[in-house]
């Protein structure tokens, strides 16, 4: 089994590290197979002559005796010289803050030391997560339940009585409630130990998924296809099982936070991130954090104000057609305080590059949500290399207005309480701050009044 690793932009050239061309047209067929690949999915792998090349997605592609481990990069033009199991430890980071996952950090450190791949880093928590909550006990729900009994259990079924059981005296038609653990949300688990066990290429995962399918043996198992995830209901009785669900729904589902997999080709599975999302998600999830009390929401890939409309003559307060979908905006009350737009992408270092290397185009998007939804404050958001920390590197007025669009870099590679931190004071600085309304004092003269 030929393995893999390599970065974002990234490549491995023919007979290297035993790659062999028939390994990278294998890979290639699987990236074209993903839900999220494009035709020829150059938006995730492209084939050179040479080579394969890796574009802006991160994650695993699986194929038939060979698998490719992309991992992010902020700079693809430079190497940093980041130890692999540092930067796949921040991208697990990003996918446990992003999707909620709640993983045992500690414990997905020491595994990503060890260079282990990102795939078998997820499987590892979900397996040891699970083991340690099944020990605590397996949520159980009540299910009704109808038989034909000697004894009257429940509820007497009248009608099934004075039909079916009307030559059986001794028999009575019972309704009763049962609690049970057979639940839609422990047979998607019992689906995943059974499923991801025949994935894992570490022996210590695999005794523990060993060791759950012996502790779910009651569980019926389902195909993955017909697993019931929209039946699943998390309440007050299963929440601490809510981010197992997560994590079982990422490792099975097919989406941008899911894995993609062939009944006919179970040689492996396809986990596939793109970085714009996962960063903006991850920005989203910390600004969360860092504006708790401050009366301001967090709102991502929310909006959809349409930027045209039929043309009256008079003032236009709508649109109609070409939605916008901003990336994050922070809002308090009905008032839009700002609009960030977040950008995987690398910023110019050149101190003579006056657009700091900035696109056109991403100007151009939040001028129209700058007049969209009438806000003085923009913010174009990429990631700063590991070190440079929360900066802003410019600011810029618009032309014709007040507007004022800021550029800023946030270090990804920071602690998460060290980064929220700097994300408040980067997104919010003193003249964004709604002053305090003064508070009243009431003083009472000698005589009461």
């Amino acid at each position: 089994m030929t393995h893999l690793t390599i970065h974002e932009w990234g490549h491995a050239k023919f007979g290297e590290r035993g790659l062999t061309r028939e390994h990278a047209h294998a890979l290639h067929a699987a990236a074209c197979e993903h839900p999220l690949a494009h035709d020829d999915a150059t938006n995730i792998l492209v084939l050179g002559r040479d080579r394969i090349i890796a574009r802006q997605m991160v994650g695993m592609v699986s194929a038939k005796g060979c698998s490719l481990e992309i991992l992010p990069k902020v700079d693809p033009d430079t190497a940093l010289g980041e130890p692999e199991g540092k930067v796949r430890d921040r991208l697990v980071r990003m996918l446990d803050v992003a999707l909620g996952l709640n993983l045992d950090i500690g414990a997905e450190a020491a595994i990503a030391r060890q260079k282990n791949t990102l795939l078998e880093i997820l499987i590892d928590a979900f397996a040891t997560r699970l083991l340690a909550e099944v020990r605590r006990g397996l949520p159980r729900a009540y299910r009704q339940c109808e038989e034909d009994l000697s004894a009257l259990r429940g509820r007497l079924d009248v009608t099934r009585q004075f039909t079916r059981n009307a030559v059986r005296p001794d028999r009575l038609a019972c309704r009763f409630d049962q609690l049970e653990a057979d639940t839609p949300l422990m047979r998607i688990m019992a689906a995943a130990t059974v499923f991801l066990a025949r994935h894992t290429r570490s022996l210590g995962t695999r005794r523990k998924l060993d060791e759950l399918r012996h502790a779910l043996a009651d569980i019926p198992l389902m195909p993955i296809t017909r697993l019931p995830w929209q039946a699943v209901r998390i309440d007050r009785t299963n929440r601490r099982w809510e981010a197992l669900f997560r994590l079982a729904r990422l490792l099975l589902q097919r989406d941008w936070q899911a894995t993609h997999h062939q009944t006919k080709a179970p040689e492996g599975l396809t986990l596939l991130f793109p970085m714009n999302d996962l960063f903006e998600k991850y920005i989203a999830v910390l600004l969360r954090r860092a504006l708790v009390g401050s009366g301001i929401e967090v709102i991502d890939q929310g909006g959809h104000r349409a930027c045209l409309g039929t043309f009256t003559g008079a003032h236009l307060e709508s649109g109609e057609v070409f939605r916008t979908k901003p990336d994050i905006m922070l809002r308090r009350g009905r008032e839009i305080v700002a609009i960030i737009d977040t950008k995987w992408k690398k910023l110019s270092l050149d101190p003579l590059d006056r657009k700091h290397g900035v696109s056109q185009s991403d100007v151009y998007q939040l001028m129209a949500y700058a007049r969209l939804y009438r806000t003085a404050e923009l913010m174009l958001l990429y990631p700063g290399l590991p070190g440079q920390g929360c900066a802003e590197r410019a600011q810029f007025g618009m032309a014709g207005g007040s507007e004022r669009l800021r550029i800023a870099t946030a270090d990804v590679s920071l602690d998460e309480k060290v980064l929220v931190e700097a994300l408040r004071g980067l997104v919010m600085p003193p003249e964004m701050i709604a002053p305090v309304p003064p508070v009243m004092t009431v003083g009472y003269r000698a005589d009461g009044t």
